[in-house]
């Protein structure tokens, strides 16, 4: 079942952040993985929610998803991130049926 990896991102030091954009997208389809939305324009329906960055990934599984997160591969890029961002970051199960 795909799974989807969502991901609110708060750039904080953009520059160092534009070296993470560069490293991340080798890293996500080594895992059979790709990106459904990678920032872009936002309109929000109901609430406050005003999320300064968003990001969907899907994977074949959860478990793949996790395989690419915790990944030798994925090590530098999350570094980077770490220090150039503030994120919250799920995984969720799709939908089947």
């Amino acid at each position: 079942m795909a799974a989807y990896v969502i991901v609110e991102v708060e750039v904080t030091d953009p520059a160092t952040y534009e070296e993470y954009k560069k490293l991340t997208p080798a890293t996500i389809a080594a895992y059979d993985g790709r990106f459904i939305v990678r920032g872009g324009q936002y309109e929000t329906l109901e609430g406050d929610w005003k999320p300064n960055r968003m990001v969907m990934l899907e994977f074949p599984s959860v478990e793949r998803a996790k395989e690419w997160w915790s990944s030798p591969e994925y090590t530098e890029a999350k570094t980077i991130r770490h220090r150039a961002a503030n994120t919250k970051m799920i995984v969720l199960e799709g939908f089947e049926g």
